[in-house]
């Protein structure tokens, strides 16, 4: 709790401004203080029914006014954001995506998956900023300390997306309006900023598709906020 509010801090946010707090799926890296901040600041918390059966006993009490179960592929609105959750490919109860409308903008995040598909495809590539997982390096990965098991885990159709796999992605996603893309969910052991970018970007490159001309690629952080974006 305590990195997640400094965070909102270094861009003007405390945490009694927030209208609510949406889980992807029930892993412990997504949903540790949760429930606490929830509480210090009744704050309503939004996921499938799924993940909150996986959930719940792990998050303490949540108020039943907080307690806010969205459905797949059905929209809503916190306050005037439209809410757009998706399903994705990940070793979770009911793991999903997220991309938010405002006016004439939209906003995607896609973290924690194995595999892209068309669905997925579609409902991320007309949107003006996309967080796109760009996990690991493959040869880090294999070569690197985590049990054979693991390994498997992560490379699996349910695991997690490789730089490899993003930039391939990322060659079909263009072909909408996406203009800006974030790499996120870095892995501390298996990747680091520098090679996720050059990765991404090599391929993209290969394929004539200009890094800074034809589309900006950013990073995201493990230990500090990301950059800032406002969409005009």
């Amino acid at each position: 709790m305590k990195h997640i509010l400094a965070g909102l801090k270094q861009i003007g946010v405390e945490g009694r401004d927030l209208n609510g707090i949406l889980v992807t799926h029930e892993h412990s890296d997504h949903i540790t203080s949760v429930g606490a901040i929830s509480r210090k600041y009744n704050i309503p918390v939004y996921a499938n029914e799924q993940t909150w059966q996986a959930m719940e006993s792990k998050l303490g009490r949540i108020g039943a006014g907080n307690r806010r179960i969205f459905y797949n592929d059905m929209d809503f609105y916190i306050q005037d954001i439209n809410v757009q959750p998706y399903q994705i490919p990940h070793d979770a109860a009911d793991p999903v995506g997220f991309s938010f409308y405002y006016k004439n903008k939209k906003i995607s995040i896609t973290t924690d998956l194995g595999h892209t598909n068309k669905k997925i495809i579609k409902n991320v590539m007309d949107s003006d900023l996309l967080i796109l997982e760009a996990n690991h390096d493959e040869n880090m990965l294999m070569t690197g300390p985590y049990p054979a098991y693991l390994k498997k885990r992560i490379r699996g159709r349910k695991g997690h997306l490789s730089n490899e796999d993003t930039g391939r992605a990322l060659l079909e996603i263009i072909k909408g309006k996406v203009t800006h893309v974030l790499l996120a969910h870095l892995s501390k052991e298996n990747n680091y900023p520098q090679l996720a970018y050059q990765t991404v970007a090599d391929i993209l490159m290969e394929n004539g598709v200009q890094p800074g001309k034809d589309i900006q690629i950013d990073l995201t952080y493990r230990d500090r906020a990301s950059n800032f974006y406002q969409l005009g």
